[in-house]
C-alpha cells in the first residue's frame, strides 16, 4: 500500500492534505446527540423511523462511522436547510455548524483509514463527437460521419459516460458503412456528386412591421429580424449555386434593394434587385415575394457560417418616410380602383372605401426581408484527396505511387498504432496485411488493398473503443496504473475530445508521460491547441447546458426579437468565454462574475449595451453594466426559462445543481404545479411563486430554489434587462435559508463568489466526471476535496484544476482486480 501511496503526493493520499485529528467523543455526548435528540429524534426515531431512517439506532462514534452513507445525507440535510422542515423551530447557525463539522470529521476519519479506491472505468465506444474528431485527426477527413449516427445517451451529466454508451446494431451498421466513406474519402477523396438542393429557413425574428424610419441602423441588416443566419456543412470543396428567397414589401417609389451574401462573416457577394415591372398581386406596394436573386461561387468542405441580408433596408425609400438617401424616383400614379364584377352597388361602395382607405394609409418600411436560403451543388467539385490526409495515411512516403514491398507493412503498421492509440503487435497487424494481399491477388491495385484494410481498422474494436487491461494484482494494493499509452488517451480524450497526437504517443512510447513536470508540460500545451476548444463545446455544452440553445423555441409573439442571428450569437458568446478562460489560464472564479465577456453587435444590442458595431465578436469590458460572469449570459438565461416567461424554479435550480453544488431533490408525485394561465395575471411572478411556497409540500425545495431564481428577474426569458414584468415592478430582492439577502443580481453574485469553495468542489466534480468517463461514487470524494482544498493556493488557475485531476488516482490508476488463492 505504502508504494502507491506515494505515487501521488499532488492530491495528498499519504493524508497531508486531508487529515485532521480523531473528533472529540466527549463532544458527540456534549453536543452532537442533544442536538439529534432535541432536533430530529421527533421524527425518526426507533419508533417512527420517517423517511424509514432511525438517527437512535446510532449511539456512538463508531456507529456513525460505520454508516457514511446516511451520515452524508444528514450532514447535506443540515446545511442545505432542508431539515428541520420549514415550519419546525430552527436551530442556531453556530450549532448546526459544530453538529455538521463533528460528523464530518468523523466520516474524514473513516475515509483515511479505508483503503484509497480509483474506481474503474467500463470500456467505453467512442461517443459521436470523439470518433468526429479522431478521424479528423488520425486520417485530415473532417466529413463528420457520426452525424448520422444515433443519438448518444448521457449519465451523470455527459455522453461521454461508459455505463451509458451502449452498441446496437443499427449503430454497427452505421460503423460499416461510414468506414468505408472515411476510407475512400482519405485515400481517393469525396468521389462523384451529383448536385443536390437544400432549403435552409431563416428562422428570423419576427418582423414588427412599421412606417417609421429609425435614426440609427445597422447599415449591414445582418443584426436586423429582416437578414436569415444559418450554418451548413458543405460536403467537399467545389461551386455551389446560393439562391436568395426574398418576401415582404417596399413602400412605391422606392429605390431597388441590394441583396447581400456573407460566408464566415465575409460578405461574398451583393445582387440587386428592382421589384418594379414583375408580376405582383399587390399593386399599392413593391412586392419581394418570390423574388430569388442567385450566383455561383466557390466554397471549401466543412461547415460555414451563412448569412444574407438586405443592405441598407431604410435607405432609397420615398421622401415622405423622411430616410437617409430617398428615393429619385418620381412618384408613381395611384393604382385605379376596380369594382368586383357582378356586386352590388352597396358591395362596390365598400370595397371602394376599403380601397380608398388602404391606399391612405402609410405603409411599413421594413417588411422587405430574407425568407429563406437555397443551396444547390456541388458543381465541379475538388475530387482528390487532400496532400494532408495521403500524409497521414502513407507513412512511407510514397503519397502519389511507387511503393515498395515493404511500404504495405509500414502504411498498415503506422495507421493501427494511431488509430488503436498504443503500439501493436506484428500478430496483430498480420490480418490486416492479409486484406491488402487479398486485394492485390484479385488484380486491385495497391491503394485499393490499404483502403481495405482501413476500413477493418476503423470498425476494430480497438478503434471504437477506448480499452483499458485489466491486470490482476493481489495483496492489499486498490489497483495499478494505467499504461502510458492509456494515460495518454485518457488525457487527449478529456482536453480534445479526440485521439492522443503524435508528441502525446511520443512521450507515452518513452515511457516519460507520467513525470509529473512532463505531464503539467503537456496539459499547458494541449490547453493551448485549437482543439482544446472541445472542453468548451462538449464540457462546456453540457455542464453549462447550452446545447440545449439549439432547441429553444422562445414565443414569437413576447419574444419577437428572438431569432437564429440571436440563437446563435448566444452560444458562441458562452464558448468563446469558456475558451477565453482555458486558453489564457484564468480563475475558475471568473465563470461567476468575469467583467468581461465576448459580443457582436447583435448580441450587444440585446444586452443594451453602446459602441459595438459589425458581426465580428470582440472581447467588451462590463465594468458598469449588470453583466458578468456566466450567470448574466443569454445562453445560460434562456435554456433555464420558460418559452413564454421566466422560471426562478429553473434558474434556482441550474445555480445549485452547477454553481452550489447542492442539487435540489426531485419533486415528489403529485406536486402542485402554478396556473400558468393567471401568471401574471392579477398578481406578480414573485407573488403568485410566494404563495405556492405556503405549500408544506412545496416550500423545503422552494425555499432553497427561488431566492436565487429570483436574483436573476431583471433578465427576461431570453436575458434581456428588464425593470418590469408586465405590469408589475421587477422585485430581484431574496433571503437565502441561511438568512444572507441580497438586493438584485449584482449581490447575489457577490455571494455566490464568497462561496469560492462550493463553485471549486462543484467544477471539480464536473470536470472529473467527464475527465474519467463515469460518474463519482463515495470513494471518489476524498479526491475531490483534496483537489478543491490545493486549489486556492494556485489562484484558483483553470490549468491548476486539470493539473491536480490528471495526476489524480482515479485518473492514474484502475481498481484491481482480484486474484483468487
Amino acid at each position: 500500500m505504502r508504494s502507491l501511496l506515494i505515487l501521488f503526493p499532488l492530491i495528498g493520499l499519504a493524508g497531508a492534505g486531508l487529515a485532521s485529528e480523531s473528533p472529540d467523543s466527549t463532544a458527540f455526548e456534549s453536543t452532537v446527540k442533544p442536538f439529534l435528540s432535541r432536533t430530529c429524534f421527533t421524527c425518526h426515531s426507533s419508533r417512527l423511523k420517517t423517511g424509514n431512517l432511525d438517527l437512535e439506532a446510532y449511539p456512538t462514534p463508531a456507529s456513525v462511522a460505520q454508516d457514511v452513507p446516511t451520515w452524508e445525507k444528514v450532514i447535506a440535510k443540515l446545511r442545505r436547510h432542508d431539515m428541520p422542515p420549514v415550519g419546525l423551530p430552527r436551530p442556531d447557525e453556530a450549532e448546526i455548524k459544530a453538529v455538521t463539522e463533528w460528523i464530518e470529521a468523523e466520516l474524514e476519519q473513516a475515509d483515511l483509514q479505508a483503503a484509497p479506491d480509483p474506481g474503474r472505468v467500463t470500456a467505453r465506444r467512442l461517443n459521436r463527437t470523439e470518433y468526429n474528431n479522431t478521424v479528423r485527426d488520425l486520417l485530415g477527413v473532417d466529413i463528420r460521419p457520426a452525424d448520422d449516427f444515433p443519438q448518444d445517451d448521457s449519465g451523470y451529466g455527459f455522453d461521454n459516460n461508459g455505463d451509458v454508451l451502449s452498441l446496437s446494431p443499427v449503430l454497427m451498421e452505421k460503423y460499416l458503412a461510414a468506414a468505408e466513406k472515411i476510407a475512400r474519402t482519405a485515400l481517393f477523396g469525396a468521389g462523384p456528386l451529383k448536385p443536390s438542393l437544400h432549403r435552409l429557413p431563416s428562422r428570423g425574428g419576427k418582423v414588427q412591421p412599421s412606417p417609421t424610419v429609425p435614426t440609427e441602423y445597422d447599415l449591414t441588416g445582418l443584426s436586423l429580424p429582416n437578414a436569415l443566419h444559418t450554418t451548413f456543412r458543405f460536403p467537399v470543396e467545389g461551386e455551389y449555386l446560393l439562391r436568395v428567397i426574398l418576401g415582404g414589401f417596399r413602400p412605391l417609389g422606392s429605390e431597388p434593394i441590394q441583396v447581400a451574401v456573407w460566408i464566415d462573416g465575409a460578405q461574398v457577394r451583393v445582387l440587386d434587385l428592382d421589384p418594379v415591372g414583375g408580376a405582383a398581386f399587390e399593386l399599392d406596394r413593391q412586392e419581394l415575394l418570390g423574388k430569388q436573386p442567385e450566383f455561383r461561387t466557390r466554397v471549401t468542405a466543412g461547415e460555414h457560417t451563412l448569412a444574407a441580408s438586405i443592405l441598407h433596408l431604410f435607405d432609397g425609400l420615398p421622401e415622405s418616410y423622411a430616410g437617409p438617401n430617398p428615393s429619385k424616383r418620381p412618384p408613381p400614379p395611384p393604382p385605379e380602383f376596380r369594382p368586383p364584377k357582378d356586386a352590388t352597388p352597396e358591395r362596390i361602395e365598400k370595397a371602394r372605401l376599403a380601397f380608398e382607405a388602404n391606399l391612405a394609409e402609410t405603409k411599413a418600411a421594413n417588411e422587405a426581408r430574407v425568407s429563406r436560403l437555397e443551396i444547390v451543388g456541388p458543381y465541379d467539385p475538388v475530387h482528390a484527396p487532400t496532400e494532408a490526409s495521403l500524409r497521414k495515411v502513407y507513412a512511407c512516403g510514397h503519397l502519389h505511387g511507387g511503393h515498395g514491398s515493404g511500404c504495405a507493412r509500414r502504411v498498415v503498421t503506422a495507421l493501427a498504432h494511431r488509430a488503436f492509440r498504443r503500439p501493436v503487435t506484428s500478430a496483430e497487424v498480420e490480418p490486416f496485411l492479409g486484406l491488402v494481399s487479398a486485394a492485390r491477388r484479385q488484380g486491385d491495385s495497391f491503394e485499393e488493398g490499404i483502403a481495405l484494410a482501413l476500413q477493418a481498422i476503423l470498425v476494430s474494436p480497438d478503434f471504437l473503443f477506448r480499452i483499458e487491461r485489466d491486470r490482476a494484482v493481489a495483496g492489499a494494493d486498490p489497483g495499478y496504473r494505467v499504461g502510458e499509452h492509456e494515460l495518454a488517451s485518457r488525457l487527449s480524450y478529456f482536453l480534445w475530445a479526440s485521439m492522443p497526437d503524435d508528441e502525446l504517443l511520443r512521450a507515452a512510447d518513452r515511457k516519460s508521460l507520467r513525470k509529473p513536470e512532463v505531464l503539467a508540460a503537456q496539459v499547458r500545451r494541449m490547453l493551448k491547441d485549437e482543439k482544446a476548444s472541445a472542453l468548451a463545446v462538449a464540457f462546456g455544452g453540457q455542464w453549462l447546458q447550452f446545447r440545449a440553445l439549439e432547441s429553444a423555441t422562445p414565443d414569437r409573439d413576447r419574444y419577437p426579437d428572438f431569432d437564429n442571428n440571436l440563437r446563435l450569437s448566444m452560444r458562441h458568446e458562452t464558448e468563446l468565454f469558456f475558451e477565453n478562460v482555458v486558453r489564457e489560464d484564468r480563475s475558475i472564479l471568473d465563470f461567476i462574475d468575469g467583467k468581461y465577456s465576448f459580443l457582436n453587435d447583435r448580441l450587444a444590442r440585446h444586452y443594451g449595451i453602446p459602441g459595438i458595431k459589425g458581426p465580428e465578436f470582440r472581447r467588451v469590458d462590463l465594468a458598469g453594466t449588470h453583466r458578468s460572469g456566466i450567470l448574466t449570459q443569454g445562453s445560460v438565461l434562456t435554456v433555464s426559462s420558460y418559452a413564454t416567461r421566466t422560471s426562478p424554479v429553473l434558474r434556482g435550480k441550474w445555480i445549485l445543481e452547477n454553481v452550489l453544488n447542492a442539487p435540489p431533490a426531485d419533486p415528489p408525485a403529485g406536486t402542485p404545479r402554478l396556473d400558468e394561465a393567471t401568471v401574471g395575471a392579477s398578481a406578480s411572478l414573485r407573488q403568485q411563486m410566494e404563495a405556492h411556497r405556503t405549500n408544506p409540500t412545496c416550500a423545503a425545495c422552494h425555499a432553497k430554489m427561488d431566492p436565487l431564481g429570483f436574483g436573476l428577474e431583471n433578465y427576461d426569458a431570453i436575458g434581456a434587462w428588464r425593470t418590469t414584468d408586465a405590469k408589475f415592478p421587477v422585485d430581484a430582492s431574496g433571503v437565502l435559508p441561511d438568512g444572507r439577502s441580497f438586493q438584485g443580481p449584482d449581490d447575489l453574485k457577490v455571494i455566490l463568489r464568497a462561496d469560492h469553495g462550493a463553485f471549486a468542489e462543484c467544477i471539480t466534480e464536473k470536470l472529473l466526471t467527464y475527465a474519467l468517463g463515469r460518474g463519482l461514487e463515495r470513494y471518489d470524494k476524498r479526491t475531490v476535496k483534496a483537489i478543491t482544498g490545493r486549489l486556492a493556493e494556485r489562484d484558483y488557475r483553470f490549468s491548476a484544476l486539470v493539473v491536480e485531476i490528471v495526476s489524480s488516482l482515479p485518473f492514474q490508476m484502475r481498481r484491481a482486480e482480484r486474484v483468487k488463492s
